[in-house]
């Protein structure tokens, strides 16, 4: 019951995602198993450091990465906090646990000749469909906002004369992404079309399926993947995220600030933005040793 409790506390107060409450009820049912208490009583009594770390380790030993054990950790601090809250045990067990090293992994994005080739390549005439994935994708990439955010999104986000998108990001924050003249024109041409396609839109949503629902996350993955297939360049993963990636390291090997970055992406953290300064090095060096004479004779 506690825990069933604890997941309807963090989705209404914390306004945690669907998936977030999916995982984070999943990881502390696998403790509660891996304790196998009597009643819920003997489950909160058994929350001790040592305990987790046995958890822990077991899970490592049947071949989880550090990331993966990072996460239900997260999930149980998460929810010896609310224990805490409750007054139910008086500290937070999992401050006493170490956690796993996790290797940085550096986040993967296209090239700009690839996004180019893309977006200079015609759009069959007179297709709405064909016009509506490509702004999908254009505002995808253009804005860096998250497929969420832009399955959300509604045509009075969209302020024309400011050149300005409202955007609702987690936790319900909102942020204004600038736009570009080119998106901008796109934009006002989509809308034109799209008033004459659809001939209900209540909620006055930006974009729709293709039967006129609101959209939904995997249709918004269905229609990256299709687009970015249709031209060569696009090695890897096709998916809105790696759209977000690609603008964030192409905006800071332009010479974008990385706090302006941050504001664009609505991460909360500098330290979640400063990941993409790797990827710049890494490009800088790659051209480097591909341009430097001694380099080329093996030196």
């Amino acid at each position: 019951m506690v825990v069933e409790e604890f997941i309807s506390y963090i989705g209404i107060q914390k306004r945690y995602s669907d998936r977030t409450l999916q995982l984070y009820g999943e990881y502390v049912r696998e403790l509660k198993e891996f304790i196998s208490p009597r009643d819920e009583n003997e489950f909160i009594s058994e929350l001790k450091p040592q305990v987790i770390r046995g958890f822990i380790a077991n899970g490592l030993e049947s071949g989880l990465n550090p990331r993966t054990i990072n996460l239900k950790l997260s999930a149980i601090s998460s929810f010896c906090n609310y224990l805490v809250k409750r007054g139910v045990v008086s500290s937070n067990p999992v401050k006493k646990v170490p956690r796993p090293k996790t290797s940085k992994m550096l986040p993967h994005f296209y090239t700009e000749g690839a996004l180019s080739a893309y977006l200079e390549s015609k759009v069959e005439e007179g297709n709405f469909l064909a016009m509506r994935n490509r702004a999908i994708v254009l505002v995808l990439y253009s804005t860096g906002m998250r497929r969420a955010e832009l399955a959300t999104l509604r045509i009075s986000d969209w302020d024309r004369g400011r050149r300005m998108i409202k955007v609702r990001g987690k936790g319900d924050k909102e942020r204004e992404i600038p736009v570009t003249g080119e998106l901008s024109k796109s934009l006002n041409v989509y809308l034109l079309e799209m008033s004459s396609f659809y001939l209900e839109n209540p909620e006055g949503m930006f974009f729709l399926t293709d039967t006129g629902k609101p959209l939904y996350l995997s249709f918004v993955n269905k229609i990256v993947r299709s687009e970015l297939a249709s031209v060569p360049g696009f090695t890897g993963k096709r998916s809105p995220h790696m759209l977000r990636h690609s603008i964030a390291t192409h905006l800071l090997n332009n010479g974008a600030e990385l706090n302006s970055i941050k504001e664009v992406l609505g991460h909360s953290s500098l330290a979640a933005t400063q990941v993409y300064t790797h990827n710049s090095f890494e490009q800088m060096k790659k051209i480097f040793l591909t341009a430097h004479p001694r380099a080329k004779k093996g030196g």
